[in-house]
């Protein structure tokens, strides 16, 4: 159970702050800015590494969890108690924005800027190039330790810094799900859903061809 109070809190987090952000940028006319955002989200996913990656992994991402599992790092049959787990913290996170902020529509919710095919293409990308991160500097399921927040933290900046304006750089269907859920905007739930799911299971099979051996 504190593994999974753990994925439900990190995934809470994650979701408030990072939502939170685009959110009060609204509100407040863009004082926090599109870096603003982008630096939040790192920010607060290598918070959350340091709080919680050595209870739960601080998974935080159900894409991650199951690349996690398909790589063989964690058990397949505490991949759905970690999913409801995420999913509920990301949702509680989108109602207490909705009570909080109840004239904003979206919520933070990712929605693409131009074509749906872009955006999912970009979202593949971005959540291979996450879990390939993850992969290669996390020990079995677990993602604690001096550099890893840093550098997990960081691509999640860098990438929603980038690809943000296009695509929204969800890299983590909770993170897309819950805001979608809450504001009634499901038009384009699907890229989030897949994409990312998708694109970080494509990293596990090129974890494994770049492992360094010992010969």
């Amino acid at each position: 159970m504190n593994k999974l109070l753990s994925e439900l809190l990190g995934t809470f987090t994650l979701v408030f702050a990072g939502t939170g952000a685009i959110v009060i940028n609204e509100v407040s006319g863009g004082v926090i800015g599109h870096a603003g955002i982008a630096l939040t989200f790192g920010l607060v996913v290598m918070a959350m590494i340091y709080t919680f990656g050595d209870v739960s992994g601080a998974h935080l991402n159900p894409a991650v969890t199951l690349a996690f599992a398909a790589a063989r790092r964690f058990a397949w049959k505490d991949v759905p108690g970690f999913v409801i787990a995420q999913i509920s913290g990301a949702c509680f996170a989108s109602g207490v924005l909705r009570l909080l902020f109840p004239t904003i529509e979206k919520l933070g919710a990712t929605l693409p800027a131009g074509a749906a095919m872009q955006s999912f293409v970009l979202e593949f990308i971005l959540s291979a190039i996450l879990m390939l991160t993850i992969l290669r500097i996390s020990t079995g399921a677990k993602e604690k330790g001096i550099t890893a927040g840093i550098a997990i933290g960081g691509v999640i900046a860098l990438e929603a810094m980038f690809a943000g304006p296009i695509c929204g750089a969800s890299m983590n269907p909770a993170r897309s799900l819950a805001p979608a859920l809450v504001s009634g905007h499901l038009e384009h739930l699907w890229i989030y859903l897949t994409a990312t799911v998708l694109g970080a299971l494509a990293a596990v099979p090129l974890a494994k061809v770049i492992e360094p051996t010992n010969s």
